[in-house]
């Protein structure tokens, strides 16, 4: 094979790789950057000290408490950039030997790149249908220091997460938003009056008024949450406003197993993104450059050769 057919070789080829390094990096790289529609993880919680109303006491009892959320992805219902993920959360008494004190469940939506919430697909906290708005389970890819609206599922609202700074955790970068619900109402009940004092015999009508700061820190390049804690202060008033009881009062802090799993993960994720957004393409580029600028060099010897 002479010069020129090899060196017209050589140019084809480093045509397309250097064709090939932008469409990497601006059209492969966006899309596979995603939430994953078939997720499955657990992730553990503590609460020290926390105090809530048992039922079966008939009164506030104080404990440490495990919470333990499983979140699964609903396949069926991934479609474009949508996922659907659904969760459930159980609490368990530890100090008082109390298994299950507390359930909870959740159906969410989102855009699988922005990670904000969709209304579809029977989106819903414990059952009851829900209007989802800003940030669910993650922050968008490339994440800004600016206030991001976060979606609340204890409120079941959205609320603004504002960016307070940047902070290690276990090694790794990540920026921390903090989110202050206020006081908001997200249930009306009815409990025997004896319970709170208020009277001997009958039932009174009960507001379930919850408030809290939640505080996220966030890898930036994935927008992956790698560490939380909720502070929550849910408490139990009467129709005039007065406060009754505590409801659910702690906070909750991931355990370190569970952050050094997060963290893992986004660090195996951010390294995914930085190699198929920046590496390879200026990999493609250079070699194609090497190679057209070969190809070119053997094709005019080739032709004086001629």
């Amino acid at each position: 094979m002479n010069r020129v057919v090899v060196g017209s070789v050589l140019i084809a080829v480093g045509a397309f790789l250097i064709v090939l390094a932008p469409l990497v990096r601006f059209q492969v790289a966006p899309s596979l950057m995603a939430a994953k529609g078939d997720q499955y993880g657990i992730t553990k919680l503590q609460a020290t000290g926390a105090q809530y109303f048992s039922v079966a006491d008939g009164r506030v009892l104080t404990a440490d408490l495990d919470i333990i959320v499983t979140t699964r992805g609903d396949v069926k219902e991934a479609s474009g950039d949508r996922v659907v993920w659904d969760e459930f959360t159980a609490v368990n008494d530890v100090t008082n030997g109390k298994p299950g004190i507390d359930y909870s469940e959740r159906r969410s939506a989102f855009d699988k790149r922005s990670g904000v919430g969709l209304n579809c697909c029977g989106v819903s906290i414990d059952k009851a249908p829900v209007q989802l708005q800003g940030q669910i389970y993650k922050f968008p890819f490339d994440v800004e220091k600016k206030t991001y609206l976060v979606f609340n599922s204890s409120a079941s609202k959205a609320f603004d997460a504002k960016f307070v700074g940047e902070e290690q955790v276990n090694g790794l970068n990540t920026y921390k938003f903090e989110q202050v619900v206020p006081e908001t109402k997200t249930q009306t009940l009815n409990a025997p009056a004896a319970w709170f004092g208020m009277g001997t015999s009958g039932d009174v009508q009960l507001n379930r008024v919850y408030s809290g700061t939640v505080t996220y820190w966030i890898e930036p390049t994935t927008g992956a949450p790698v560490r939380q804690v909720q502070q929550r202060n849910e408490v139990l008033k009467s129709q005039d406003g007065i406060e009754r009881s505590k409801a659910f009062v702690a906070t909750a802090k991931m355990t370190d197993d569970t952050i050094n799993g997060l963290v893992g993960s986004a660090r195996d994720g951010k390294s995914q993104i930085t190699l198929i957004r920046v590496t390879l393409p200026i990999v493609l580029a250079v070699l194609g450059i090497v190679l057209f600028a070969a190809g070119l060099l053997l094709y005019l010897r080739g032709r004086k050769a001629t």
